[in-house]
């Protein structure tokens, strides 16, 4: 009989452990490469907007239209996931990225800008993949460790971040020594970042992760046969035990190959809510409302996400206000970025040492510091901008890589791509709604008030995590006893 699933089609049992080391560097390679695409894109989009169009409030929808992307990606990446597997998941957003790049070679040579706009719409996909990338790199890790293993995918994304503004310039004139029209030599420079994320995908990501998760969770689940010398009257029933905490109990030093499932077995079937098509937003809402630490997980990234964009997307404008440079100006966003991503390995190590919900707080508190400090800065203290700033990035960093780890392993394997869509949905659209407001606020009160206003939003979000942190403590502590 032929496996259900070709990805676990092997005769050779095989380590999970192996095969997550071998998941976390091709999801590393796939955030690099990808990661140069979205940053060389985004260098330049809204400038080549406002050239095409002629007007400088038409070019702030370049990034708005890119945000948009990512977010209507993000529960389509969820669901094909959740059917098909990881790989195909990450394949339709880098594929959607592929085609809006490709669009926007077409738009800038035909030289309209709402085409090109519709093109950034489907080259957000490339955020939305790498987003969920970092989950896909949970769903094999061991008790303990998921958090610094998300955490090492979203530490590759700095290297494309970093290189992809500055490989622009040179694309730029590659491009043109070939013919190409003006300004498309970068997103001919990103489409091929995407198809090399693509090829690695298709030919590394084998076997899926989370379709092995599935496999091992199901064969953990199998009661084990009695010994063929015993007698049906002494068989015993087995103890009900979790399929995916026996399945994955293992570390990189102590999994071997006789406590993992053999990769020829055939994968359990897609949920019912995939194969029936159930609305994936629906499974990711029901679940939320049954499971009150992935919500405040979920509240944590959103909250992490708004407070971070919101302060950095009015920060150039701040300081242009008082006269500082292009060059200041990106020395301080790049600080704010290395902040964001440097230090995600500790950030990770820390989550699976002292706790989740330990690291989060440890966030709000950063962002709260950050708000303060940049807030209280005039246009012209740029040290105390970069301050605020870079703790501004590491304070994203902590909420993310927690929140992300706690939401992962506070809801079903089966539930988990719906939950997550849901999450990067909710990342986005609150990201995007924080520019809109940020602008508002300092365009007619000023980049002062801004920083009250994440000050008080971030403290807000603070408190109700611990108070309802202990509250469910209490109610869990009540229950047992």
């Amino acid at each position: 009989m032929t496996p259900a699933n070709p990805d676990v089609s092997s005769g050779d049992v095989m380590s999970i452990a192996a095969v997550q080391r071998r998941t976390l560097a091709v999801l590393s390679a796939t955030q690099i490469s990808s990661g140069i695409g979205v940053a060389v894109g985004l260098s330049l989009s809204s400038l080549v907007v406002a050239r095409l169009s002629g007007s400088t409030a038409i070019s702030g929808l370049a990034g708005t239209a890119t945000v948009l992307g990512a977010a209507l990606l993000a529960l389509p990446t969820a669901r094909t996931s959740g059917g098909s597997g990881r790989r195909a998941g990450l394949t339709l957003a880098y594929g959607c990225a592929l085609i809006g790049s490709l669009i926007a070679v077409l738009a800038i040579s035909l030289a309209s800008w709402p085409l090109l706009l519709g093109g950034l719409v489907l080259f957000g996909g490339a955020g939305a993949g790498n987003l969920a990338s970092r989950y896909s790199a949970t769903d094999l890790s061991p008790p303990g460790h998921s958090a610094r293993h998300l955490s090492w995918v979203v530490w590759a994304g700095t290297i494309g971040a970093v290189a992809g503004p500055n490989l622009a310039e040179p694309a730029e004139h590659l491009g043109r020594a070939f013919g190409l029209a003006p300004d498309t030599g970068p997103f001919v420079l990103a489409l091929l970042t995407f198809a090399v994320a693509l090829v690695i995908l298709g030919i590394a990501l084998r076997p899926d992760p989370l379709l092995l998760a599935r496999s091992a969770a199901l064969a953990a689940s199998l009661p084990t046969p009695p010994p063929p010398t015993a007698q049906a009257s002494t068989a015993q029933v087995l103890p009900e035990r979790d399929p995916a905490a026996s399945a994955l109990n293992t570390s990189d030093s102590t999994a071997s190959a006789p406590s993992t499932p053999a990769l020829d077995a055939p994968a359990p079937a897609a949920p019912a809510s995939a194969a029936k098509g159930e609305g994936t937003l629906r499974t990711a809402w029901r679940t939320l409302r049954d499971t009150p630490v992935a919500r405040r997980a979920l509240i944590a990234i959103a909250v992490s996400h708004t407070a971070m964009v919101s302060v950095m997307s009015m920060t150039p404008v701040h300081l242009d206000h008082g006269g500082a440079t292009y060059t200041v100006i990106g020395i301080v966003i790049s600080l704010h970025i290395a902040g964001m991503y440097i230090f995600s390995p500790v950030v990770g190590w820390l989550a699976d040492r002292i706790g989740r919900i330990q690291v989060t707080m440890l966030g709000m508190c950063l962002l709260l510091a950050a708000a303060v400090l940049a807030g209280g800065a005039g246009p012209h203290d740029v040290v105390q901008v970069t301050a605020g700033l870079s703790l501004l990035g590491v304070g994203w960093s902590c909420g993310l890589i927690s929140g992300s780890a706690m939401l992962s392993e506070a809801v079903p394997l089966r539930h988990r791509p719906a939950v997550q869509g849901l999450s990067d949905l909710t990342m986005n659209v609150c990201g995007a709604t924080g520019t809109v407001i940020a602008g508002v606020i300092v365009g007619n009160l000023s980049y002062g008030v801004l920083g009250a206003a994440v000050a008080v939003m971030v403290t807000i979000t603070g408190v109700w995590l611990v108070v309802t942190g202990n509250i469910g403590s209490r109610a869990s502590t009540a229950g047992s006893s």
